[in-house]
């Protein structure tokens, strides 16, 4: 493993920030044949980073689009897995909160096509007057249907700012039941102890599950490691676990290559590492 300088000696702009503007950009941009979804099936294709295209026999859902190469002055290091002219028609688009590595205004302006997006409370007038027809905001445990899915938008332990002074902004995850399937996207969060009553209460099958961008210079617990991952994901009952949140941009001192490897070895070491499944960009999977 490439070992990660002391705490004493870390400098965020030179060890990360410096060495990701000279890195070569890896990863291919595809242009799929998405696959018939039947009733009971569900078809993911992971973008990058926390973006999602869920597909079931009904719907076309987006969840926290984001196909930017610069996230203000981070680098993306991996491309998008997907064209972004090669996508489906979007019949909804889901978001976790704003912080701009998830809410890319740039990328939802060339996805409205008049369909809904959803949002957690306080971020509406964030995409207000970008081309979206309805814009419905969400507190935790808020439900809504939308033609046979059902949505929940979750706690998380986060944070929601825009800016620095606009800590109105709600942030969560969102639990989408469908066709007796069910996935949950968790958003951004570090451990605490609502995954077990995020499993008591909605039992996902699928977990989109966070495991990177653990050790920001900030030293703010606000993102998972993958033991913590590992815990979650028990706790939570899930089926399946499918890793996010690493790999795309480096926004903390671990090594890019280092969560995935974490994530095997905490996994193995719980017996579950047969539950977990790692998608690459722009393939589309049938679950």
């Amino acid at each position: 493993m490439e070992p990660i300088p002391s705490k004493t000696k870390r400098r965020f702009f030179l060890n990360v920030l410096m060495s990701s503007f000279f890195k070569k950009r890896e990863g291919i941009e595809h242009r799929p044949q998405f696959p018939k979804v039947n009733s009971g099936q569900i078809c993911l294709t992971w973008v990058g980073h926390a973006s999602f295209l869920l597909q079931t026999h009904k719907h076309n859902i987006l969840i926290d689009p984001n196909w930017s190469n610069w996230m203000l002055i981070i680098r993306r290091l991996k491309r998008a897995g997907i064209a972004l002219d090669a996508l489906p028609s979007i019949d909804l688009v889901l978001i976790t909160h704003a912080h701009f590595d998830h809410l890319n205004k740039k990328t939802l302006k060339m996805i409205a096509k008049n369909q809904p997006i959803i949002v957690p409370k306080g971020v509406k007038n964030l995409v207000r007057g970008i081309g979206f027809e309805k814009i419905l905001e969400m507190n935790w445990w808020e439900k809504i249907e939308i033609d046979g899915t059902e949505i929940t938008f979750t706690p998380a332990k986060h944070w929601g700012a825009r800016v620095l002074a606009d800590f109105y902004r709600g942030y969560g995850g969102y639990c989408l039941k469908f066709d007796g399937r069910s996935v949950y996207h968790c958003g951004d969060t570090a451990y605490f102890e609502k995954f077990s009553e995020i499993g008591e209460r909605l039992h996902p099958e699928v977990v989109l599950m966070p495991i990177g961008s653990y050790d920001p210079p900030s030293g703010r617990d606000v993102h998972i490691n993958p033991e913590k991952a590992v815990q979650a994901f028990q706790e939570l009952r899930g089926k399946i676990m499918i890793p996010m949140h690493f790999g795309t941009y480096r926004m903390s001192y671990e090594p890019l290559h280092e969560p995935a490897y974490r994530l095997i070895m905490a996994a193995k070491k719980k017996g579950i590492l047969s539950q977990v499944c790692f998608l690459n960009e722009g393939i589309p999977t049938i679950l």
